[in-house]
């Protein structure tokens, strides 16, 4: 006798580095989006949605193997041939759109977007491949007036969602200062291996809030282990040149004005380290009127290769546990900055560009965690419960009566009982659930029943005749006045 086969049942499991999310968590992020697209209209923004693929030369970024360049990226090769890739950011795609189509926009060109975005990189605790980004841009206005906006536009959304001026800060760096730094260890702009070279120094300095001066040496140097034995190669500079980085990054002052003064002193007479500055000046005096939450901060640096002014991060100035019950700072929440040579890339000429990008999927989990994520970010629901399936049409009907004067409810689907329907509701979290058995027909009334009113009542019963004597939580009105009732009860 033949032998059965045995039938293959694939391991239910999700890919490490991603997550699933649902009920309240995703209706916080929905409110989230609202609010920040408010603020982002408010300034003149438009929506715009791109695609979340795009050719992988198009992205510009992460692309040292033209056989397979899946580094940084998630990418697959199409039926003609050709790579495509997941977009990693909201930006290198606005690039596209914007070279796509430039002589029908209007200049500057202002929009925002909100949608996930994928990294091809090692996963860690709150660091996911999959996450969610709100962005804005203005691509055609080179003034750092367009830079300062943006950076106001992100502590105005901060405010928004609840936080106050000591709980965040935007803090303001500008690349060209860097690059005046780099010149002065002697790096050569001109020579080939430059832009890896001056990546690597960027990326190593953008650790500096998770890995400490201690680990930034290490990765300007020969390189760092990390705890799970992995190794990162550094950027192989000597020890005088580390350091005169590592006081750079530690330059930051109490006041903006301050820190420009210490600027200065470190830049010389570097013509596009004096050309940042400049840059700087400006934006500090259109923001004079934004209190402290705005600040320069010369250990802002950005990991992404194509800014070329300006760049902001925003940070919470906030300490928690982290998943060792050690303290911790909740650190960026978001970024952005100007990059006037993405879209060149496209069009064979500068297009000055500038934008700010939240990070929404960390900032609700920071939220959250600070007690400030709005649990009621969903209207009540109320749940239908079915009694007698004969009348399965009456009750549905009544459900869309409810639904018609704006109440969030359904009809129970499922086969069970009386008993398991309020289980059901329970899990649900339903406020409120409708009862209409043989004793509601015979009186033409239904029953309400109020969940929370009920569990707030049961928490201060002690013993069963207390809660026989007591009120129910529930409630019987007429049909014709169902709506009125619920909608007294959830107001």
């Amino acid at each position: 006798m033949a032998k059965k086969q045995k039938i293959f049942k694939p391991k239910a499991r999700i890919p490490r580095g991603l997550r699933d999310m649902q009920g309240p968590e995703l209706a916080f992020q929905k409110l989230m989006l609202a609010k920040i697209s408010d603020v982002y209209e408010s300034y003149g923004f438009d929506a715009l949605d791109t695609s979340a693929f795009e050719y992988a030369d198009a992205l510009g970024k992460f692309l040292p193997d033209d056989d397979r360049p899946n580094e940084g990226v998630f990418s697959f090769e199409d039926d003609d041939g050709q790579w495509l890739s997941m977009r990693y950011d909201l930006t290198a795609p606005l690039a596209r759109f914007v070279a796509e189509h430039y002589d029908r926009l209007p200049k500057p060109f202002r929009r925002y977007q909100w949608g996930s975005v994928f990294r091809n990189e090692k996963p860690g605790p709150g660091r996911f491949r999959q996450f969610l980004q709100i962005d804005a841009d203005t691509v055609g206005a080179g003034g750092s007036q367009a830079d300062a906006e943006m950076c106001l536009m992100a502590a105005d959304c901060m405010q928004t969602l609840g936080m106050s001026g000591d709980q965040f800060s935007v803090n303001i760096n500008n690349r060209k200062i860097l690059d005046a730094i780099l010149a002065q260890l002697g790096l050569d702009a001109q020579a080939d291996d430059y832009d890896m070279r001056r990546l690597t120094i960027l990326r190593a300095l953008d650790k500096l809030d998770r890995l400490g001066i201690g680990g930034v040496a290490d990765l300007l140097g020969d390189g760092r282990k990390d705890e799970s034995g992995d190794y990162t190669k550094g950027a192989g500079l000597d020890k005088i040149s580390i350091a005169k980085l590592t006081d750079f990054v530690q330059a930051g002052r109490d006041t903006r004005s301050e820190t420009l003064k210490a600027l200065a002193e470190i830049i010389g007479d570097s013509e596009i380290g004096v050309a940042g500055l400049e840059e700087l000046t400006l934006m500090d005096a259109l923001m004079q009127d934004s209190g402290d939450s705005i600040c320069f901060n010369p250990s802002v640096v950005r990991g992404l290769g194509y800014y070329t002014g300006p760049v902001f991060e925003i940070e919470l100035n906030i300490e928690t546990e982290d998943e060792n019950g050690e303290i911790a700072r909740f650190g960026s929440v978001g970024g952005g900055g100007r990059y006037d040579d993405l879209v060149k890339r496209f069009k064979g000429i500068e297009i000055p560009a500038t934008g700010i990008s939240i990070g929404v999927s960390r900032l609700a989990a920071a939220l959250t965690l600070l007690g400030k994520a709005e649990t009621k970010a969903t209207q009540d629901l109320v749940v239908l419960l079915v009694m007698d399936k004969t009348r399965l049409v009456e009750t549905s009907e009544l459900v869309k009566t409810l639904r018609n004067e704006g109440i969030r409810a359904e009809m129970y689907m499922g086969d069970s009982g009386m008993k398991a329907q309020m289980r059901y509701a329970d899990n649900r979290n339903a406020r409120l659930v409708v009862i209409e058995g043989e004793d509601e027909l015979a009186g033409g009334v239904v029953t309400l029943k109020d969940l929370q009113l009920g569990q707030q009542n049961a928490q201060n019963i002690k013993d069963n005749e207390e809660w026989r004597a007591s009120e129910h939580a529930q409630t019987q009105v007429s049909r014709p006045d169902l709506a009125k009732k619920i909608k007294e009860i959830l107001s």
